[in-house]
């Protein structure tokens, strides 16, 4: 390439598009710690628009006591870049958030620095998602058999206990009723988990993700969530996703269910939300081939929280943390997830409990498998 291209290439460079070409946050603060600049990456890091964070205190973003505002101010006191691995933020509005944070002065403006942000918790989820898909697996194949070898058998007894019913004493009868119900409770059970077993390829194409939503807040309003208020906070350019509609209203369906079991009664909350998040890839398992995955699809509570000690287990089949509950409803959620190639996520503190899925966004024409 000769100077004059080169020089070409220099002036049609638009360090805006650079920086929001960045897949990691970068904010500049300015000498009385106020955001000068955000990129696109940091607007969805933060949840917010530059619009609304543009001018306003980094504190409106972080706390005082953050890793981080002390990183800007022992960067301004020494002059020098400082980096730092490992870090915990909690951003006021996404939770949360596990970081590797550096911190440069800026030389156009004293006081003023860059901070740059990168995520390091999107390896660990996407770890834990290949365990969630395998977990749902082992499930489905279980249902296969239980199906077969349990529920043709459990007919049987219930039909003979009705017959026994017919000539037995009151005592008796209390018996073979109990035998009744019980068959039926475990007949209910296999039914359940009829839902995870692999009926071959699924059928997808383009969906509106936010008439799925909508699909879903109405039958809770009708329902479960009646009386509880249902926040509706879209992203109107999202694209469709690539998927199975009735899948995705099912496994949405039991995300709002769990939530509204947990909320506070005097005033509990429910939010839907939907963002276009850039960076999100992941391998498909037996290829070399990467998938997108820019459709973030949210369920939100103000409930108590996920406890510690269902953390690591919580999609797991036959794990739940309330009365009764047959812990089935998230292990679905998972193979949904995964059937679409796509992950589930959360984040989880007292009073702020997100559920994500990461969705592949459709594309050209509606497509069959």
């Amino acid at each position: 390439m000769n100077d004059g291209a080169k020089t070409s290439l220099v002036d049609r460079c638009d360090p805006a598009a650079v920086l929001n070409a960045l897949p990691a946050p970068v904010i500049v603060v300015d000498e009385s710690d106020r955001i000068a600049l955000v990129n696109l990456a940091a607007e969805q890091f933060f949840d917010s628009g530059a619009s609304t964070l543009l001018g306003r205190p980094l504190s409106a973003l972080l706390p005082d006591d953050s890793t981080v505002t002390a990183l800007v101010r022992q960067v301004r006191g020494e002059a020098r870049s400082i980096s730092e691995s490992a870090v915990t933020i909690d951003t006021l509005r996404a939770g949360a958030r596990h970081v590797s944070v550096e911190v440069a002065p800026l030389s156009e403006g004293a006081g003023s620095v860059v901070i740059s942000l990168r995520e390091r918790a999107i390896a660990r989820k996407l770890d834990r998602q290949f365990g969630h898909r395998n977990a749902a697996r082992s499930l489905s194949a279980m249902a296969a058999l239980l199906a077969h070898e349990v529920k043709n058998p459990l007919s049987g007894i219930r039909g003979a206990a009705q017959l026994l019913e017919q000539n037995a004493g009151e005592e008796d009868r209390a018996m073979t009723r109990l035998i009744c119900e019980e068959t039926d409770r475990i007949v209910d059970l296999v039914d359940r988990m009829s839902l995870f077993t692999d009926d071959g390829p699924m059928a997808r194409r383009a969906v509106n993700i936010h008439e799925v939503l909508d699909r879903v807040a109405a039958v809770a309003s009708a329902g479960f969530a009646q009386g509880l208020p249902i926040v509706k906070n879209y992203d109107p350019s999202l694209p469709p996703v690539d998927g199975h509609r009735d899948l995705l209203v099912q496994a949405l369906l039991n995300l709002v269910k769990n939530a509204a079991e947990v909320v506070p009664q005097s005033h509990g909350r429910i939010e839907l939300r939907t963002r276009y998040r850039q960076g999100v890839r992941l391998a498909v398992p037996g290829s070399g081939a990467r998938v997108d995955l820019p459709l973030a699809v949210s369920v939100m509570d103000n409930g108590p929280g996920v406890g510690k000690d269902l953390g690591s287990r919580l999609f797991e089949p036959f794990v739940s943390s309330k009365s009764g509950g047959r812990g089935l409803g998230l292990s679905l959620v998972a193979k949904v997830v995964g059937d679409h190639g796509g992950v589930v996520e959360y984040d989880s503190q007292p009073g702020a409990t997100v559920f994500r899925l990461m969705l592949p966004a459709a594309q050209g024409e509606d497509r069959e498998p």
